[in-house]
């Protein structure tokens, strides 16, 4: 696994070189198309999903009147969570059917892995911390470090939500997608147990006034 983290990284310096006369934002917008697009050919996950959650949770940021920097960190957060699935067997992203212990306890290391290639990317390592605790749950049943509400940090719990809504609202390899309102009333039954109940209220009003 270690040698697949350092084989992404690896990939990204290759680009450093040639992208230096870019400013720093520029810098790190094509960085995050690269690992998006690395992640696509790896993965179940699309380039769409990323872009509806960055445009899911800026509504969120927006209503919670975060700093420029809250947000931009919000945005690269939603873009780049998942980004650890690189390093995962693409049999396990890809499986049909439920997974096994040993699948599972792999499949969660993605968090791990994706703070690690954060880390190693300085143009990202401000997001390393968010992409380790954005499984981590309201009640403290998440992972890696069973978190418990405010002391998730606040974008990870942004995340999360906007993550659910879009999840259940799209096919997945293993299950097709509910519509909208289902997703909804799913959302509403664990505010306060996977959720934070506060955020579940924003996307609430945000799913009643049209915007998602």
């Amino acid at each position: 696994m270690d040698e697949n983290v350092q084989a992404v990284v690896k990939e990204v310096e290759k680009y450093r070189y040639g992208l230096k006369m870019l400013d720093e934002k520029s810098y790190r917008n094509v960085i995050t198309y690269i690992l998006i697009t690395m992640l696509c050919e790896k993965s179940t996950e699309t380039e769409k999903h990323a872009r509806r959650m960055v445009i899911y949770s800026d509504l969120i940021g927006k209503k919670l009147q975060l700093s420029s920097k809250e947000k931009d960190e919000l945005s690269l957060l939603a873009a780049l969570h998942d980004i650890g699935k690189i390093c995962i067997n693409p049999l396990i992203l890809h499986k049909p059917s439920k997974l096994t212990s040993s699948e599972w306890d792999e499949m969660r290391r993605h968090s791990e892995i994706g703070c690690q290639i954060a880390k190693m990317v300085p143009e990202l390592d401000s997001i390393a911390e968010f992409i380790l605790y954005h499984h981590e749950r309201w009640d403290g049943e998440g992972y890696p470090h069973g978190l418990k509400g405010e002391d998730i940090p606040l974008l990870c719990r942004i995340l999360a939500v906007v993550d659910a809504y879009d999840a259940m609202t799209n096919n997945r390899v293993y299950r097709s997608a509910m519509n909208k309102e289902e997703a909804v009333i799913e959302l509403k039954s664990k505010a306060g147990t996977q959720f934070d109940p506060g955020i579940v209220d924003i996307f609430l009003e945000l799913y009643k006034d049209g915007d998602v």
